[in-house]
């Protein structure tokens, strides 16, 4: 029987280990890689799958997780627990840094308990604290050295260090420039270091010109280098105080290993952890890259698959063409599933799928298919592709076939999932045939589940008759002989060789011979078949033109209701804007009516007329404000001279002089501008000042009357302050209810007082769009232009 090693090269499943490999972050993950197999206990299976998905969720949500510093200290940790042993400075930074990671990881599912509980169990043995950090790390700094504060004695000595090292540099400083100017140097050398000592460089013929010992000399024998007697005394005392600092570090690092030794237990756990979390990581990396996910899975054998896809093949074509997904089931009355078709049809593919994707989520794999989509756990899995011809057994590729088969139909039952690539191929069709459904038969018989492939036609009508076993084919494109890469479950698929023949160039005489052997009742067959594979690509076309229709349907109908909503705001802003445009005009018709009330009082009019006129006022206002105001109509036709119009979005109206082209000369008032037609509407002022009329007149005012004395120009000139106001209030009423756009106010230069209180009324009244000087040719400064909304 083929070993797991053998069924996962079969399947592919080695280069998806390899490929998982690749999105470790240290040999902590490779290791648990290697150590992945195949597991049969559905307990474990949905812990490890539930775990991959929470890591994924991770990456999905944007949120940091841990990613640096993943270590594998395995050979650390055996060095730690040999009795008097120490390891070096930087070993206890990469053990410092990584027991971080883990702890940072540890709080962090700590934190998000709720969000991925199954990694949560993952921290319940981690018991490592930060303190055992924080030791390490007040012994040893970020650059891999024992600090001076790890102990007193440490720091005492390199003080000393420094003060001898300032000593000896003086000393040899003093004795260099001496040597300098006896010109025993050679030009551009200085002082170095030979042998752990200070020493300079003096040519060789004034070497004896100079106490001191040489210690070692150029390669030309040009220079010798030469320690002087005056820093004999000082480089033996910085020799043993370097000694004694190397004594004192090795003390503090024993001592350091021996509290890691007191750990190791939490250590061996809390890198156990580590390992898990990388390995865990690289699964999430995977399925992202795989666009994979977790299925339904159930306990008992179940396979129900949708858009299911290889997942070499998906990275292979990345970028290159799009791969068609598979859709298959196999049910508890039909476990069993023949699929047949065209040789490079996918029939193989489909195969391979099958295998690959149930090994890899019993391996705790998120696997590239729908989530709504049924998986189940099988107790084994028997894979027999390809060529398993064997040189040192002396087995032929048809006896190493048989031999599986044996061991199939000996070891197979209802918890076995049997994947056969070309059943029955490989020897005497009719023989090959016949022991292919011998063996079929006794598979359906201990009720194995599995997929085969196949061209014999006696299997197809096996299949066909038998119940526990479904025919299926791999479509394929009979007018240009191309394959479809899709499964269709329940009709058998015609190998199309005749045809493949025919393409390849193959004498019509030879392809009618072939015919007339084979046989009226094959090739009937494989006529029938080739019609209903024409039915289902029919079908199939007129379903993706109906979706694509529906699609478009979907599609205008969103639009109609866009369209539909919009016109529905569209018209509660017309409506809303209509009121507030009568509320204003109630606004201006008030003020006028206030005038009246003060005339009334002035004149000691009676209280009951008063009170008359403001309930009248108090209607009218309530009456707007119930109402909706409809919207001005716009009157059709084109614009021509003579015509009222107004700019659209705009309430003031004027009279048209003159159009040429495009343009229109409009009087405003007594402003005259050029205007785009196309920016102009006509403007019924009859119906306007009949409606502006009959309300005014319920509140004793004429607006004939108003028009008749009314002048767009207010000229105040030799006007005290106190009295500019009130003018200034009555003729900005009046302007805005008789629609005017723009009018002026002469006011003069002198000194611009009445200008500057004009101006800051102006900007209090809400009417008022804006105002400027008038041209420097018409008065300046001396006239104010206002433009009314």
């Amino acid at each position: 029987m083929p070993s797991l090693i053998d069924v996962e090269v079969k399947i592919g499943f080695d280069q998806l280990r390899a490929r998982l490999k690749t999105h470790c972050l240290s040999t902590l993950g490779t290791a648990a890689v290697d150590e992945m197999t195949f597991l049969t206990e559905p307990d474990r299976v949905l812990q490890l799958l539930k775990q991959t998905l929470e890591f994924k969720q991770i990456f999905e949500r944007g949120d940091i997780f841990p990613s640096n510093h993943y270590f594998d200290p395995s050979d650390l940790l055996n060095r730690i627990a040999l009795e008097g042993n120490y390891i070096d400075e930087a070993d206890f930074l990469k053990l410092a840094w990584s027991l971080q990671t883990v702890i940072s990881c540890r709080d962090y599912l700590v934190k998000n308990k709720e969000l991925c509980p199954s990694l949560f169990q993952l921290t319940e043995p981690v018991g490592v604290s930060t303190q055992l950090v924080k030791k390490i790390l007040s012994v040893i700094d970020d650059h891999a050295q024992v600090r001076d504060s790890a102990s007193v004695e440490l720091g005492r000595i390199r003080k000393k260090i420094r003060e001898e090292q300032s000593r000896l540099r003086r000393i040899i400083d003093q004795v260099y420039r001496h040597a300098v100017q006896e010109q025993w140097i050679p030009d551009g050398s200085l002082p170095t270091i030979r042998g752990g000592r200070l020493v300079i460089p003096v040519l060789a013929e004034h070497k004896r010109k100079v106490k001191g010992f040489i210690h070692d000399e150029s390669a030309t024998g040009q220079t010798v280098f030469m320690e002087p007697a005056e820093a004999l005394e000082a480089n033996n005392e910085m020799r043993d105080l370097e000694h004694a600092e190397k004594r004192e570090v090795i003390r503090l690092l024993k001592e350091l290993t021996a509290a890691l030794r007191e750990e190791l237990n939490q250590l061996d756990l809390a890198y156990k952890f580590l390992a898990r979390i990388d390995f865990i990581r690289a699964k999430a990396r995977l399925a992202l890259e795989l666009e994979a996910g977790m299925p339904i899975v159930q306990r008992a054998p179940a396979l129900n698959w949708m858009k299911a896809r290889h997942p070499l093949l998906q990275m292979s074509l990345k970028g290159k063409r799009e791969l068609i997904p598979l859709d298959i089931n196999l049910t508890s009355a039909d476990k069993f599933l023949l699929v047949s078709g065209p040789n490079a049809g996918g029939k193989s593919v489909c195969l391979k799928t099958v295998g690959l994707l149930q090994y890899m989520l019993q391996c705790g794999l998120l696997v590239p298919m729908s989530p709504d989509s049924t998986a189940g756990i099988f107790k084994q899995i028997f894979v027999d592709i390809g060529d398993q011809q064997s040189i040192e057994n002396d087995l032929s590729t048809y006896s190493s076939h048989l031999k599986n088969m044996a061991q199939f139909t000996q070891s197979g039952n209802d918890q076995t999932l049997v994947l056969l690539d070309e059943l029955g191929s490989g020897t005497d069709p009719n023989f090959g045939g016949a022991i292919a459904q011998a063996i079929l038969q006794d598979l359906l018989k201990r009720k194995v589940w599995g997929v085969a492939t196949t061209h014999y036609y006696n299997l197809k009508l096996f299949a066909g008759q038998v119940q526990g076993i479904r025919n299926a084919a791999m479509r394929f494109d009979e007018k240009n002989l191309l394959p479809l890469y899709r499964l269709d479950i329940g009709k058998p698929g015609s190998s199309f060789a005749l045809e493949i023949a025919h393409k390849t160039g193959l004498p019509e005489e030879v392809l009618n011979k072939a015919r007339q052997l084979a046989g009226s009742e094959l090739v009937g067959f494989e006529t029938l078949a080739r019609e209903l594979e024409k039915e289902r690509n029919t079908l199939t076309k007129k379903s993706v033109l109906l979706e694509q229709k529906n699609k478009e349907l979907d599609v205008l109908l969103r639009k109609y209701e866009n369209l539909s909503g919009e016109l529905e705001e569209k018209k509660k802003v017309i409506l809303t804007k209509a009121k507030e445009e009568a509320q204003q005009l109630l606004a201006q018709t008030n003020r006028e009516i206030e005038k009246t009330i003060r005339h009334i009082r002035e004149n000691q009019a009676q209280k009951t007329e008063t009170k008359k006129v403001r309930e009248k006022l108090k209607a009218i206002t309530q009456k707007v404000t119930d109402t909706p105001v409809a919207v001005k109509p716009v009157l059709p036709g084109e614009i021509k001279a003579g015509d009222r119009v107004r700019i659209i979005g705009q309430e003031g109206s004027g009279v048209v002089l003159s159009v040429k082209g495009k343009s229109a000369m409009v009087q405003l008032g007594e402003l005259k501008t050029k205007v785009d037609v196309a920016k102009l509407e006509k403007a019924n002022q009859a119906t306007a000042d009949k409606a502006i009329e009959k309300k005014l007149r319920s509140v004793g005012i004429s607006l004939h009357e108003k028009r008749t004395g009314y002048s767009p120009a207010l000229d105040v000139r030799g006007k005290r302050v106190d009295e500019v106001i009130p003018l200034l209030e009555s003729f900005l009423d009046t302007s805005v209810l008789l629609a005017q756009g723009e009018v002026k106010i002469l006011h003069g230069k002198g000194e611009g007082v009445l200008r500057k209180v004009i101006r800051d009324y102006l900007k209090q009244y809400k009417q008022v769009a804006s105002f400027a000087d008038e041209h420097v040719e018409r008065g300046g400064d001396g006239i104010t232009v206002v433009v009314l909304k």
